[in-house]
């Protein structure tokens, strides 16, 4: 296992982080987790260098963080660091803020958390913490020893992600990044800015979700098999995070024991640097050729939403063109009937025009909203 070392934390960390958020299930349902193979799994990854584990409090509908502190008895929690998150949508008052705390403590029956994230932050969540002040919680919990570093996790544009970089004494931070992901919300930009200010970065999607790992379209497979070193997708994509010295940890939620194989395997040999500049350019032509099959240019600004009939506009368009760029077939068109249940899928469009005429882009919202429903709806 290749381990990193950055001043601010004072640990030696593994490039690869276990990311307990999708644990092998007893079908589709997230809460009906195989409890007994996810901490076989947990246990394998520690017994093979693995010393970053990373939960939170909603993954597995609450269960996550109870497997974790399953698997680490007999001995393992020695063995790791443990990462979770605190449930910022659900804190309102200062209160909550130790209350949950000591809720995770339990669940995970341990008496300090090595790694603790405000989880989640953009500007609705990080004004209201703010206004609670959170940052004198995180004094606190410092000093009384629950937790012994502090970061976030981040999900909005690279202007908040300096803000809050810049509003704390951060020990680290986790941002989402691939190499579909350069200019996405924190992307290089934010990398790299944390990076100036010596605050090692944590790694989450490195691969998409996994649409980065499957079997790829045959016209992205092609690229990759010019590669004079054959290599999985999955193992492409977890290098090209990992060639960047900025990151600590590349966190990959592994379900199965050939992901963490396999991921082991890559972590290895995975060194800032290590790509030659033809396998980067490589990588950019998957990329691009990736992108050439978008559908939908939406951005994801929101300015169309709310939809006065509750259609959940920038996520149709999302999973609309994750069926066409990764060919998610059943990933699509399940996460498109849950739309359905929810009265959120594009079906419900009642072609108003208000999005339309709210658009920056000047989008064809109401007639791609019928296309959506054509393809996804069958």
């Amino acid at each position: 296992m290749q381990y990193r070392e950055f001043n601010k934390l004072g640990d030696k960390l593994s490039v690869l982080g276990f990311g307990a958020m999708r644990l092998p299930l007893n079908g589709d349902d997230p809460g009906n987790v195989k409890e007994k193979e996810s901490i076989r799994l947990i246990r394998y990854a520690i017994d093979n260098g693995v010393n970053y584990i990373d939960t939170a409090y909603n993954y597995h509908k609450g269960k996550s963080e109870m497997i974790v502190g399953k698997a680490l008895k007999d001995g393992y929690r020695d063995k790791v660091k443990l990462a979770t998150k605190m449930p910022v949508w659900l804190t309102n008052a200062y209160e909550d803020f130790d209350k949950y705390l000591n809720e995770q403590l339990q669940k995970l029956d341990t008496a300090y958390i090595d790694f603790y994230l405000l989880h989640n932050l953009n500007k609705k969540y990080w004004r209201k913490l703010s206004g609670i002040n959170v940052l004198d919680f995180v004094d606190k919990a410092l000093q009384d020893g629950r937790i012994k570093h502090i970061g976030f996790s981040f999900h909005d544009d690279v202007s908040l992600f300096k803000e809050i970089i810049d509003a704390y004494d951060w020990d680290f931070c986790q941002i989402q990044y691939n190499y579909m992901n350069e200019n996405f919300q924190a992307g290089t930009e934010g990398l790299e800015y944390a990076g100036s200010k010596n605050i090692p970065v944590m790694i989450m999607e490195p691969l998409l979700g996994g649409k980065l790992a499957k079997r790829p379209p045959k016209e992205i497979k092609d690229i990759w098999d010019k590669a004079a070193i054959k290599r999985t997708p999955a193992e492409w994509g977890l290098r090209w995070v990992l060639n960047h010295k900025q990151v600590a940890v590349v966190l990959s939620g592994m379900s199965t024991a050939k992901q963490v194989e396999e991921n082991i395997k890559t972590a290895e040999t995975a060194l800032p640097g290590s790509l030659e500049q033809e396998e980067l350019d490589m990588i950019k032509k998957v990329s691009e050729k990736y992108r050439s099959r978008i559908k939908v240019d939406c951005t994801g600004c929101g300015y169309c939403m709310p939809c006065p009939n509750k259609v959940w506009i920038p996520y149709n368009f999302e999973i609309y063109n994750d069926f066409y760029m990764y060919e998610t077939d059943r990933y699509s068109t399940d996460m498109y009937r849950r739309l359905k249940t929810g009265n959120q899928a594009a079906s419900a469009c009642v072609e108003c025009g208000k999005c339309e005429a709210a658009c920056p882009q000047g989008l064809p919202i109401m007639e791609t909203l019928k296309k959506v429903d054509g393809i996804l709806g069958k």
